[in-house]
């Protein structure tokens, strides 16, 4: 099989040096007599484009279901497992990468070695057998796939578990306990944390893609700002989103989209979009694209009718000064709870000059500065990216949401503005910062006639505008 005329048989954002290197370090990781084992995702079963788990794609950059790879300790020596050839489904959905064509898997990949599914039991047994203290070392904790997160995963587990007929058994879990089974001289470990740290710290590459999502985040946002109407309905904000993202080439959008008019907003990660959006209302939009495997997070508040109230603009220009305050303190080697309890203490003076439309409007305000969340999680392969970063200072290359939040109860409000932030060594890169973010700047938008933007997803220039 030939590779070259075959657009789409295999990914172009990571070299095979890139790949080669995070293996290494997988190798390195996890030291003599050891090996790592790495599953790499089925078939669904769905009519949708085949979407590979994060942790195989993050290794390997291979779109096939059923793939495996195998890296041994200390060298980092790989072996990536493939299935045959299906004539069938080549003639069908084109051709993709097998362990018939070997060579062209080696050159695409820069692994040692390729074989058929076939052989990784028999190459288990000789490693195993060769080694004293056998280890081998397989992620426990739920792969992601296109649009999930590892809390999503755990959540539908955790839900699935009052169901006394369902089967909960990750599919991680079958496969360890199938491991031991298969070979009980060898002590099966988790390799999840050793994935979670490679993932945590970004390389430039990745750094690369998720600029081009946080573009397209942010540009499919400010198109649905422009595009909003009282007695349009939630789902067409995402639609309009959706059709940026897509021209902008992301596989699909990282989420589902969280598009919540007046007190739909209250639910944090309201997703039924079915509201007509009603004149005096805000609306909240959260929504992102899927660009290579890679996403970004957004969150604006703005209102319907393209004008804030007084005590909206009081709410949310609040909300963007802490938000400023933030990021104007975030950098590498501090960590994100010194610079909230700093931030908190300028906040706490603005709060006292501030004059609030409402006595509860004040009182969420300063509920909002004893909250612990506000840099929220981690961002990058998946929305709630796998990582911890808040007990220690920020390292180059970590990834995250800032969210500053507030809830209003007696009004059911919950306003919030959230941006995707890249930790560089002179401080920190916003990478959805296209989107308008003061009070003033939305309303300008709002009153462009425009609705959508086509741009070039490369350098995040708008090439023309509708209007």
């Amino acid at each position: 099989m030939s590779t070259e005329g075959l657009p789409g048989l295999y990914q172009q954002n990571f070299s095979p040096e890139t790949l080669r290197l995070r293996r290494l370090r997988v190798g390195e990781a996890i030291g003599a007599s050891a090996m790592a084992l790495v599953q790499g995702a089925a078939l669904s079963g769905a009519m949708a484009l085949f979407r590979q788990s994060n942790e195989m794609y993050y290794l390997t950059g291979v779109e096939v279901p059923n793939a495996y790879i195998l890296i041994v300790g200390e060298t980092g020596h790989s072996t990536l497992y493939l299935e045959h050839r299906d004539a069938g489904a080549a003639r069908g959905e084109g051709e993709r990468l097998n362990a018939d064509d070997p060579e062209s898997v080696v050159r695409l990949t820069g692994v040692d070695a390729v074989s058929a599914l076939e052989q990784l039991p028999k190459d288990l047994w000789r490693m195993s057998w060769k080694s004293q203290t056998p280890t081998l070392l397989t992620p426990f904790r739920p792969a992601e796939g296109a649009a999930a997160s590892r809390d999503s995963l755990l959540g539908a587990v955790a839900s699935s578990a009052g169901d006394p007929w369902a089967d909960t058994s990750t599919r991680e879990a079958t496969f360890a306990d199938r491991l031991r089974g298969a070979f009980p001289g060898v002590a099966v470990s988790d390799l999840s944390p050793v994935l979670d740290r490679l993932r945590e710290v970004k390389d430039s590459s990745e750094i690369d893609l998720l600029r081009v999502a946080g573009r397209l985040t942010a540009v499919g946002v400010l198109a649905a700002m422009r595009g909003t109407a009282p007695g349009m309905h939630e789902y067409q904000l995402a639609a309009i989103a959706n059709y940026v993202f897509s021209d902008g080439g992301a596989r699909s959008e990282g989420y589902r989209a969280i598009v919540g008019g007046g007190t739909n907003a209250w639910h944090g990660h309201y997703g039924r979009q079915c509201d007509p959006l009603q004149d005096g209302d805000l609306v909240l939009m959260d929504h992102a694209a899927d660009y290579a495997y890679y996403t970004s997070d957004i969150g604006r508040v703005w209102p319907v009718n393209g004008t804030y109230t007084d005590a909206q603009r009081t709410l949310y220009g609040f909300i963007v000064e802490y938000h400023r305050e933030l990021l104007s303190r975030t950098g590498p080697g501090i960590s994100t709870n010194a610079v909230m309890d700093h931030v908190a203490q300028v906040m706490e003076k603005r709060i006292n000059e501030i004059k609030w439309s409402f006595p509860h409007h004040e009182a969420a305000a300063r509920g909002a500065l004893a909250f612990r969340g506000h840099y929220s999680h981690p961002v990058g392969m998946a929305v709630h990216d796998v990582g911890d970063y808040r007990d220690r200072p920020v390292e180059v290359g970590a990834v995250f949401a800032l969210d500053p939040m507030i809830w209003i109860p007696e009004e059911r409000l919950y306003i919030r503005c959230e941006d995707t932030i890249v930790i560089t060594s002179d401080g920190y890169e916003n990478v959805t910062e296209l989107a308008p973010l003061d009070c003033d700047e939305i309303e300008a938008a709002m009153a462009d006639d425009g609705i959508l933007d086509v741009w070039d997803p490369g350098t995040g220039t708008v090439l023309w505008s509708q209007s």
